[in-house]
């Protein structure tokens, strides 16, 4: 077996550019094939020196990566020690007062409650005793939410949002209110007096606002004033003080019919997401002997055997011990076209077994399995605020006290220069309804949740609303090579006999010598020979030529097999060699006459192009950093149609140029592997990572792009604008209808009811904004 080091086919300068005085297969992985760590070792030390796929654990990145967010998010890193379920949490803006008082508890570093999903993520110097003040917290300004703590290892039953306890009888209340409204109305229009339609109208009241009226009491006591409940609740109660009886109790229900349909409108868009990305089983079939037992999926261990049947999702991440099938993986990675496994194969958990029986075995549990960390990057990436929605949380603290102190302005100082006290606190009371914040606080976060969401529909794993709304800002991105634009391995490009031979011999001498290697070259010429079905021959007396090539006999034939420099060792005239491409150069010769040439290098892939193009058409400019020779990065830079390359970069170079990138066109997204290259990633405003749920990318990027595809850098892009989009325009939206009601009320045109769309109806029409981000094709 030969080691990589004294692999021949590689220069100095092929693919590489580095100038050395030693085989390319010694540094390949040091400044050309991506890596970054400086060390002059070869290829399987390298392995050995920084672990599987390169990563050396890859803390190194995650940890300078992290550093680069920390400024947005501190809270969020830590939040994730301890996450809390906030059952029956119904209002976004009372979370946001939730989440104040909780973070100024002393023994709390930080504190995030996101709405989407009804978390709270805490990090605390200590737990012990911190539950009950949450929970007495929580219940001050919402009576009816109970705190508990997620379960580490919940099953599928119990949504990741937290399943609410309570039973919901709001729309028997509406009916039932509703029915007397339109009772008094009708006895009202047959002239029944007073004495017979107040009783109608106090008990549609009580039924419709009871709650909401005690529930204001509640906080009044606890000194809370301005929530919904209570600012509805004088808005309604002044309006029966001002005898506007059919007013109090229209406007009570218009109200209560705009937070129901809000409230399930949060629901579905909550629950599309979360069904999409919460592929976790309650079960798996435990094979013990020659039978199957059912067992919750929580307590399957590394080391056992599960039967996955044809239609069932794989349960955990694991390998195929028996069986062949075709698996949908297209949850995972967006990858529409399922592939094949066989025994041996490894697969994650999240994908459908679309045909055959297979036998896997369990390598990672529940926690760790794929499933559970992209519902846990999801939810995460919900709780990682942007800078507009914390700008809207404190917007509306001043907001609504500034529209109390209109109102009360509005209620006294015309009455007394106009007398007209009536029309003036009907007024100010339609202002005490306008004055709720809840559509703008509610508006901001899920826009971005259904941004994320939509987004892990497609493979995007989007680190946080922080990564959406910075991906706006990009005008630039640069991208590595390997693994990035192109597939990352090796396969035989062209085949090019002289002097009569054909390509299938040519082929067939040289994956004979090839056949025991492990080197990606020597795989490739191998595997192309195996794919046509070549038959291939034993060579005698094989001898490694260190840096040059194979020399062997093939049936008497003496066969070189390796670089130019080998044909000059042997004195082969190789003058009807040209190369017509860019890659590894493999020539042949038999018995001291030069026959031809192979040539070997990466595939770029095939959506490559498309997505440079789309890129360009939406204004940002492309780049391309490698450490690869200035033929190949350029040949490769040419066919996807990237604007700019470097190559014959070492990491630090790669920093440097990167700035001046930034420097020229504004900020910049970094796309590479996500295991290598941590100096630029950390220097990019965005980093992301390709590859199809490695562990280091998912950890240290801001945007995973589970496909590994090009497609889905524009999807991105196209994700970030219409969340942004999205997001500006509930906030616009919402601003302009309340202060368009405003003035109409001080003209003496707008009631109470267009109040209550102002605040209701707006955060429903909000809502449903929002939605709209998880169908965009």
């Amino acid at each position: 077996m030969k080691e990589y080091r004294n692999h021949p086919f590689f220069t100095p300068t092929d693919e590489c550019g580095c100038v050395s005085e030693y085989s390319h297969a010694v540094h390949q992985h040091v400044p050309g094939n991506e890596c970054g760590c400086g060390q002059n070792h070869a290829h399987d030390e390298h392995q050995q020196a920084h672990g599987d796929e390169c990563g050396c654990g890859h803390d190194h990145l995650h940890a300078v990566h992290q550093d680069m967010n920390a400024s947005a998010e501190d809270d969020n890193n830590a939040a994730a020690k301890r996450v809390y379920i906030l059952e029956n949490l119904g209002c976004a803006n009372c979370a946001a007062k939730m989440e104040t008082k909780i973070k100024a508890l002393t023994s709390v570093e930080s504190a995030t409650i996101t709405f989407a999903t009804k978390q709270l993520r805490l990090a605390a110097d200590n737990y012990d005793g911190l539950l009950p003040q949450i929970q007495s917290i929580c219940a001050s300004i919402e009576p009816e939410v109970k705190v508990i703590l997620r379960d580490t290892q919940p099953s599928r039953n119990e949504s990741a949002v937290g399943a609410d306890k309570k039973k919901d009888h709001s729309l028997a209340f509406i009916l039932g209110g509703a029915t007397l409204l339109i009772v008094g109305k009708v006895m009202e229009s047959q002239n029944f007096g007073t004495n017979f339609t107040l009783p109608i109208y106090l008990i549609a009241y009580i039924i419709l606002g009871g709650k909401i009226v005690l529930t204001a009491l509640k906080n009044l006591i606890k000194g809370q004033i301005f929530d919904e409940n209570f600012l509805m609740s004088i808005a309604t109660l002044g309006a029966f003080a001002i005898k506007d009886y059919p007013e109090a109790v229209g406007v009570m229900l218009f109200f209560r019919v705009g937070e129901y349909f809000e409230e399930k409108a949060v629901e579905r868009s909550r629950s599309q997401i979360m069904e999409a990305v919460d592929m976790r089983p309650e079960v798996v079939n435990l094979v013990n002997g020659t039978e199957i037992k059912a067992i919750p999926a929580a307590d399957a261990k590394p080391g056992d055997i599960l039967l996955v049947r044809p239609g069932d999702r794989i349960p955990l991440d694991g390998v195929i011990m028996t069986g062949e099938s075709r698996i949908d993986t297209s949850a995972i990675t967006g990858e529409p076209v399922p592939i094949s496994v066989k025994a041996g194969d490894k697969v994650v958990s999240g994908c459908v077994n679309t045909s055959g029986q297979l036998k896997m075995q369990v390598e990672k549990p529940l926690g760790e399995s794929m499933v559970t960390r992209i519902l846990d990057s999801v939810e995460n990436a919900a709780a990682s605020k942007p800078k507009i929605d914390h700008f809207i949380t404190r917007f509306a603290r001043i907001y609504t006290p500034v529209v109390v102190a209109i109102a009360i302005t509005t209620a006294v100082i015309p009455s007394l220069f106009t007398g007209n006290w009536h029309q003036w606190i009907y007024t100010a009371l339609s202002f005490l309804v306008i004055s709720c914040p809840c559509a703008l606080v509610l508006s901001v976060p899920l826009a971005f949740f259904c941004g994320i969401g939509a987004g892990s529909k497609k493979g995007i794993l989007f680190k946080g609303g922080v990564s959406l709304e910075a991906l706006q800002k990009v005008s630039a991105v640069v991208m590595d090579k390997t693994g990035t634009v192109t597939e990352g391995n090796f396969v035989l490009q062209q085949v090019i006999p002289v002097n009569g031979m054909d390509e299938q011999q040519l082929l067939q001498i040289a994956a004979s010598l090839e056949q025991y290697s492990t080197h990606p070259i020597g795989v490739s010429i191998v595997t192309a020979a195996k794919n046509k079905q070549i038959l291939l021959s034993t060579p005698e007396n094989l001898e490694e030529i260190s840096g040059h090539g194979l020399h062997a006999r093939i049936a008497n034939d003496e066969i070189l097999c390796g670089n130019q420099q080998l044909m000059e060792k042997y004195h082969i005239d190789f003058s009807d060699y040209h190369k017509t491409a860019f890659g590894a150069e493999v020539l042949i010769a038999v018995n001291g006459k030069f026959e031809g040439n192979l040539i070997v290098s990466d595939t770029i892939k095939s959506n490559a192009a498309p997505a440079i193009s789309q890129l360009k058409e939406a204004g940002i400019m492309t780049a391309m950093l490698t450490g690869d020779g200035e033929e190949s990065a350029k040949a490769i830079a040419d066919a996807a149609g990237i604007q700019e390359v470097h190559a014959k970069l070492l990491p630090e170079n790669k920093v440097s140029k990167l700035k001046a990138i930034r420097q020229k066109h504004g900020a910049v997204m970094f796309v590479g592997d996500g295991i290598n290259d941590a100096p630029v990633l950390a220097a990019a405003d965005v980093g992301a990572a390709m590859g199809s749920g490695a562990d280091a990318a998912i950890e240290a990027a801001d945007v995973v792009y589970m496909t590994s595809s090009m497609d889905a850098i524009p999807q991105s892009f196209a994700i970030a604008k219409a969340t942004s989009q999205v997001a500006m325009q509930n906030v616009v939206f919402a601003l302009i209808i309340k202060i368009i009601i405003m003035v109409l009320g001080l003209c003496g045109f707008a009631s109470m009811w267009l109040a209550v769309f102002a605040d209701t109806g707006v955060a429903f029409l909000c809502i449903l904004n929002s939605i709209r981000i998880l169908y965009k094709k």
